[in-house]
């Protein structure tokens, strides 16, 4: 069985909705925010991928602990920072030939 990338855009909204317990006008209203930015089909219907909707169930989680859009954003973009400096941690310590050369003698 071959492993699906959780960026490959699959969900249509209505179905996204369903997926995150949340209305239509919601997703709408998140995307028309900046809080994500689904893919668009060659129609322009949107399209949701998994990692969309983990993102929309994050933001309705602070939503529902009392913060505004603004503090939503703050907060995934800093979820976003961490998620990348651990992966970039994860890669390991850059080779010897990464780092600074000292000056030819």
């Amino acid at each position: 069985m071959t492993h699906r990338d959780s960026r490959t855009p699959l969900y249509g909204i209505a179905v996204a909705a369903q997926l995150v317990d949340l209305p239509e006008a919601t997703l709408r209203l998140f995307e028309s925010k900046g809080l994500l930015l689904p893919a668009r089909s060659e129609g322009g219907t949107r399209r949701y991928s998994d990692d969309d909707i983990d993102r929309l169930r994050r933001a309705a989680q602070l939503r529902d602990d009392g913060l505004n859009i603004v503090g939503i954003a703050r907060v995934l973009e800093l979820q976003d920072e961490n998620a990348d400096l651990r992966e970039s941690l994860a890669d390991g310590p850059a080779s010897a030939s990464d780092g600074p050369t000292s000056p030819p003698a």
